[in-house]
């Protein structure tokens, strides 16, 4: 049976990677695994535990960056009856469910300043404090992995990321490789994605072309694995059974011009670019940021950003940044919400300048001032 919940591949980048997984796997010391999101990280974690000598505890994993703050310490460390509103029983945290096993937090560079002081605080004791709690319980015997898709020197020189909490996760460094890194590993990957869902879809898996396969390898993988594997999806559900041509391929792996065999590194995808495709490219909201927000390839500090650029083209003016990305009045309340769920909103300040409006689009009905609400 084909598996893509593995390491595939024989590329050099790719054994050093399988090395450090050993080497890690045969300690207890804390990890911190760096790469961009879709590499794999999660796994790379997962192996790290199945092959260590907790492999019979649990594994439990956390996203710090899709818990709202007011909510991953309760996660974290659990909290007692009564504590808060809707606490109405005691519950363990994830730290004490990981006891004897591993626990694995994603994207820790997105943690405050508060909640790094508390994991600085149980890496150093292995003590925790539930919410509410007066009395701490036993000592919590649980490893920690944890993963970032940031540069955390670069946040120890903002002072957004502790610099002793950095050392304290630093033990066993493991960089994950992005795929265009290891692209004599694109056909392997694919073979067995293309293997897994025609499995479950009950089809044959269909065999690419060479010419279809140079343009897959040439490809920047700009998703990494995980859009490899949505693409290896779409591909045995429309073309089950047959050969692969380059005609089957989504447009953004074709229309690149020519195939070559040393392409140049990607552009910089970063907050200037989901920017420009709103502002622009006339795009949505709700595809540019929100969507890959829930599927973890963005996090809080890119959605503040994106959302920070908007108020400063429209002089602080939520309705008008609704309208700036392109979303119908109706959602704005959605997009408040959404916003202040996952601690993105932020306050424009006071402006004696009127908002300024958006070039070529008409001004939204009812439009207000959004202050610190």
């Amino acid at each position: 049976m084909h598996s893509p919940e593995r390491l595939i591949g024989d590329s050099p980048a790719m054994k050093v990677l399988m090395e450090d997984v050993t080497c890690a796997a045969r300690s207890d010391a804390k990890v911190l695994i760096t790469g961009e999101s879709g590499v794999g990280k999660e796994l790379v974690a997962g192996l790290i535990h199945q092959r260590s000598p907790r492999r019979q505890g649990p594994f439990v994993a956390v996203n710090c960056a899709g818990v709202p703050e007011t909510l991953l310490e309760s996660e974290l460390f659990g909290h007692t009856r009564g504590s808060f509103t809707g606490a109405y029983r005691d519950r363990p945290g994830m730290f004490e469910t990981a006891h004897r096993g591993s626990i694995f937090l994603d994207e820790v560079g997105e943690m405050s300043l508060r909640m790094q002081s508390l994991l600085l605080r149980f890496l150093e004791t292995g003590e925790i404090q539930r919410v509410g709690a007066e009395v701490a319980p036993a000592p919590v015997d649980g490893r920690v992995i944890a993963a970032t898709n940031r540069d955390l020197s670069a946040g120890i020189s903002a002072r957004t990321f502790r610099e002793d909490l950095f050392y304290r996760l630093n033990v066993i460094h493991i960089r994950v490789p992005p795929l265009r890194e290891r692209r004599e590993d694109v056909p392997a990957i694919l073979d067995s994605f293309l293997g897994t869902y025609a499995e479950r879809y009950g089809v044959e898996a269909p065999r690419p072309s060479t010419e279809a396969m140079a343009h897959l390898t040439a490809y920047e993988w700009p998703g990494n694995v995980r859009e490899l594997r949505n693409v290896a999806e779409r591909l045995a559900v429309r073309a089950a059974g047959g050969v692969l041509g380059p005609e089957d391929l989504p447009a953004e792996i074709t229309h690149r011009g020519e195939v070559r065999s040393d392409p140049e590194p990607p552009p910089a995808r970063g907050v200037d670019e989901l920017f420009e495709r709103m502002a622009t490219g006339r795009e949505s909201f709700w595809s540019v940021v929100y969507d890959p927000f829930m599927l973890r390839d963005l996090t809080r500090r890119d959605v503040r950003d994106v959302v920070r650029r908007g108020l400063e083209k429209t002089r602080g003016s939520y309705p008008l940044v609704l309208q700036l990305f392109n979303m119908p009045p109706g959602d704005y309340r959605r997009f408040l919400n959404f916003l202040r769920k996952h601690q993105c909103h932020l306050s424009p300040g006071r402006s004696t300048a009127p908002a300024a409006g958006i070039p070529g689009r008409a001004p939204l009905p009812g439009r207000r001032r959004i202050g610190n609400g």
